[in-house]
């Protein structure tokens, strides 16, 4: 997944800031920008996440700020320790084999179960999406095509039968998300491989899930291929990041 061309320079705080003058920021505020800026790759896995400073970025408290990355740990979105600072998940490489062999299996079983199932409204919903993203991939829209990447994913999983197969998919969706941000290499785009989810969609539609379900498991092996599971760091500026009113 490819960032804006000059995201290396943000920091995290700015990556990650509230937009528009006078804005409160919430738990619910901060959990959501942290959040959105760790799946868009705006705040690479590994770093750092000072109360101090994000109370000061957003105007509020440190239980608030607290309150929200106590959130975000939960969902394995970041690393929190005693007496540590928090910073985002950076899971090692046998980590991240495990994370692609788990979405394997949930995201497999979640095509399964879907294919057929929905109606004409969530179809059409479902293409625009694949449209969506091949637009702004040809458009080389970087954070465009990250959103509509990961959009496809999380539609499928919110509409599974199964919600707490669904619930999981959606999770590993995330992890899988910070691991590429680790693990990238400089050909990747995305998830976006050729026209795999337009396939995918069409499969769907027609009721073909073990057909569906293998077209996934092969694109998640694609896409872990394409990773370089070796350690790479890069310096980060938090308050370009997360700044308010950048």
């Amino acid at each position: 997944m490819a960032t804006a061309p000059d995201s290396a320079k943000l920091t995290p705080a700015e990556a990650l800031a509230p937009h528009g003058k006078g804005r409160k920021a919430s738990d619910q505020s901060i959990y959501d920008a942290i959040y959105e800026a760790v799946l868009t790759q705006r705040l690479p896995p590994g770093s750092r996440l000072p109360e101090v400073a994000l109370s000061e970025l957003f105007g509020v408290s440190r239980s608030i700020v607290r309150k929200a990355l106590t959130r975000l740990a939960s969902d394995h979105v970041i690393e929190q320790q005693p007496n540590q600072m928090a910073m985002v998940s950076r899971p090692g490489v046998e980590e991240t084999r495990q994370i692609f062999a788990a979405r394997r299996l949930v995201e497999s079983e979640v095509m399964r179960l879907t294919a057929g199932t929905l109606n004409k409204a969530r179809l059409q919903e479902l293409k625009r999406l694949v449209k969506d993203e091949k637009i702004a991939h040809d458009s080389g829209r970087d954070q465009d095509r990250v959103h509509c990447s990961m959009a496809v994913h999380r539609f499928l999983a919110r509409h599974c039968p199964n919600h707490v197969l669904g619930q999981m998919m959606r999770d590993l969706v995330l992890r899988t998300s910070i691991v590429i941000a680790l693990y990238k290499t400089p050909n990747i785009t995305a998830c976006f491989l050729g026209d795999d989810h337009a396939r995918l969609a069409d499969l769907i539609a027609k009721g073909k899930g073990e057909q569906a379900a293998a077209l996934a498991d092969r694109h998640l092996h694609t896409l872990e291929g394409l990773l370089d599971l070796n350690d790479h760091s890069h310096p980060i500026n938090l308050a370009s990041i997360l700044r308010p009113d950048a």
